[in-house]
């Protein structure tokens, strides 16, 4: 698990300087963080609803790439808004709140959003979800005892959505459903190493 974390952690450390470059650019347009923040939780409910929309007639498979698509699109936002912040040194604890606050909402519109369109079983969804949910709390509580878990597991917010999306683009029949199951797993091994790390920490 600490190579995995390490090998994480430089790769984050890699994509910094580009990070920052495109925070500059987004800057540029006059648009706060919070204004990219609210864009990116917006296209995450579009993103919940095109894969819904599997139940009501759309090809399962359309459902699931356009889904993805929205997905990717989301979570690039998502990587805006912290980059402009930084960018135009407008970081604030308000930002922080909505960023992570939408965050949980744009996941679990997601979820919703597969098991509403049979893309998936709803109980696998539920799981991931709770799963998904549960790795997030162990980190905001245990960075409110004072233990510092940023980079910890190998399935952040960022790497989960990222497998939901794009193995869940694959046109093969059952791929979202291996996508919940992987994201489930990945979630699973993450929530157990922060448990752990948490714990010998305090």
């Amino acid at each position: 698990m600490l190579g995995e974390k390490q090998l994480l952690n430089r790769l984050r450390d890699s994509l910094e300087p580009a990070m920052s470059k495109l925070g500059l650019a987004f800057a540029l347009t006059g648009l706060s963080a919070n204004f990219w923040t609210g864009l990116g939780l917006a296209i995450s409910i579009a993103a919940g609803a095109v894969y819904a929309s599997g139940r009501i007639g759309f090809d399962w498979y359309i459902a699931s790439l356009l889904g993805g698509i929205l997905l990717l699109a989301s979570g690039f936002f998502d990587i805006v808004d912290g980059s402009v912040a930084r960018a135009t040194k407008k970081t604030s604890k308000k930002g922080a709140f909505l960023d992570s606050s939408f965050d949980k909402i744009a996941e679990s519109v997601v979820f919703i959003g597969v098991a509403a369109g049979h893309l998936a079983s709803p109980v696998l969804c539920m799981v991931g979800l709770a799963l998904s949910l549960l790795v997030s709390y162990t980190r905001a509580r245990a960075e409110s005892l004072g233990v510092e878990l940023k980079g910890i597991g190998i399935g952040e917010r960022a790497e989960r959505l990222l497998i939901l999306a794009v193995i869940g683009m694959i046109p093969v029949k059952g791929a979202m459903t291996w996508a919940i199951v992987i994201v489930s797993i990945v979630a699973g091994i993450t929530l157990a190493h922060r448990i752990i790390v948490t714990s010998k920490r305090l």
